[in-house]
């Protein structure tokens, strides 16, 4: 008698636990009266009702009409503005995996395209925490590792690390160098065999037509070194080197805030303001005391540091814009990323990096479409991500300001919803308390 008892009690505990489960995984949140960004189109749609159930968008509909669905959760969102998440599309995870994640959550980042795996990292792991939402992360792809010239000297070279790239999973192969034209070639021809993309830095010794054989082209600043003193002086032939990269269908990272960054290391009184940021609280203090030291690579050298290469590099800045409007007016598909290092913190650089892609005369629209709507078909996710349109994944930005108007309005967030998870302002408190914290106490410890 006492067993079946205990049967029937083990089978009633079975079944309210799983109607548990059922109910969260049912659970239906509405953002009410809502300004709605949805990036298809350069369009707000105002005090609109956007429903999500089990992480996808079920409805948007104008909060005039009578909600057809059972809501659970309601958030007021009168007067704000959403946007998809933000995708940064050049990070580099420099530290703690998932204090970086959560510097990058907290900053309306919900999709990250890790850019190399260094020694004692293994980023199909970081992979499998990421997107098995073991960890709270943004959905994550990665490179393997940062390759050089010297890793690739010959024939069997190639052959042995595709082969490797193919047999650990990696989402891309990087290139970081200028290669030999025939290590080049049987690079891309063995990445073919295996479909396996090839991203990174130009090739500047090379043609401009072999550059535009990758996926995707990680800095703006690889074109100014391609082309000649003569070439990057004439509008006429930039245009058509837009139209032929345009043609090829590479996308472009304009990484246009780091390079700005380079001349706030290099200049005595900028890196004075620099080494007071306030974001140095979410860096390791060992980590944090190379990037504020004169040791660092950009403090050393005379190339960025003389009086003429500062005036140097804000010329070469200004080019890069130029070029990067050019780019935007030829259709070639951009992708914002910052790549994160040093000072340049994951999460808060994306911000200004949108502020300069848009100062080069972008319009706020065409700058919030290379973090959102261009990633997306990059990643061949636009089926599932990159607009606010029913069937969407809800990855969400909810903003106190009209990113339209201002671009410096993607800094105004007051919740995030990543992966049909709503992370008020206060939770986005939180998680940079909780990175804060842990390197206060370290520090105080090794004290």
């Amino acid at each position: 008698m006492c067993k079946s008892n205990n049967h029937r009690i083990f089978f009633l505990m079975c079944c309210l636990f799983f109607a548990v489960v059922g109910k969260a995984q049912t659970e239906t949140i509405s953002f009410e009266n809502v300004n709605v960004i949805p990036m298809h189109k350069e369009v707000v749609l105002l005090n609109q009702r956007v429903i999500i159930t089990d992480g996808k968008i079920i409805t948007i509909e104008p909060v005039s009409q009578k909600s057809s669905e059972n809501i659970n959760i309601t958030i007021n969102a009168k007067g704000k503005y959403l946007i998809p998440g933000l995708a940064e599309m050049h990070f580099h995870l420099e530290n703690n995996a998932k204090n970086e994640f959560k510097l990058l959550i907290a900053n309306g980042v919900t999709t990250a395209r890790n850019m190399a795996e260094y020694e004692r990292q293994d980023q199909i792991e970081v992979r499998k925490q990421a997107n098995s939402n073991k960890i709270l992360a943004p959905h994550y792809t990665t490179t393997g590792p940062y390759l050089k010239a010297h890793h690739l000297k010959t024939v069997d070279d190639v052959i042995s690390i595709v082969k490797k790239h193919h047999e650990r999973g990696y989402d891309y192969l990087k290139i970081a160098d200028n290669l030999p034209k025939e290590i080049y070639l049987k690079l891309m021809e063995e990445t073919h065999k295996y479909n396996i993309p090839v991203i990174g830095h130009g090739q500047r010794k090379l043609p401009l037509e072999y550059s535009l054989r990758m996926k995707s082209i990680a800095h703006i600043e690889e074109f100014m070194n391609i082309f000649n003193t003569s070439q990057k002086a004439d509008t006429a032939y930039l245009r058509q080197a837009a139209i032929q990269i345009k043609t090829s269908g590479v996308y472009v990272s304009p990484t246009l805030g780091v390079f700005e960054m380079i001349s706030r290391y290099a200049d005595d009184k900028k890196f004075e303001i620099l080494k007071k940021s306030e974001e140095l609280k979410y860096l390791p203090e060992a980590y944090a005391a190379y990037c504020t030291s004169d040791s660092i690579h950009y403090r050393t050298n005379t190339w960025f540091t003389a009086p003429e290469s500062l005036i140097r590099l804000d010329k070469e800045l200004q080019w890069q814009k130029k070029f990067t409007k050019i780019l935007n007016d030829e259709e070639v598909f951009l992708l914002a990323g910052s790549d994160t290092y040093g000072l340049f913190l994951p999460g808060f650089s994306l911000h200004r990096e949108l502020e300069l892609i848009c100062s080069a005369g972008l319009s706020p629209y065409e700058t919030l479409k290379t973090a959102t709507v261009n990633p997306a078909r990059y990643l061949n996710r636009i089926t599932v991500s990159g607009t606010i349109t029913e069937g969407k994944k809800a990855d969400l930005v909810l903003l106190n300001k009209n990113p339209l108007e201002d671009i410096r309005n993607t800094r105004t967030i007051e919740g995030v919803m990543i992966k049909g998870k709503w992370l008020a302002r206060n939770k986005l408190n939180t998680l940079l308390k909780e990175v804060e914290d842990e390197y206060s106490s370290k520090k105080k410890k090794e004290k």
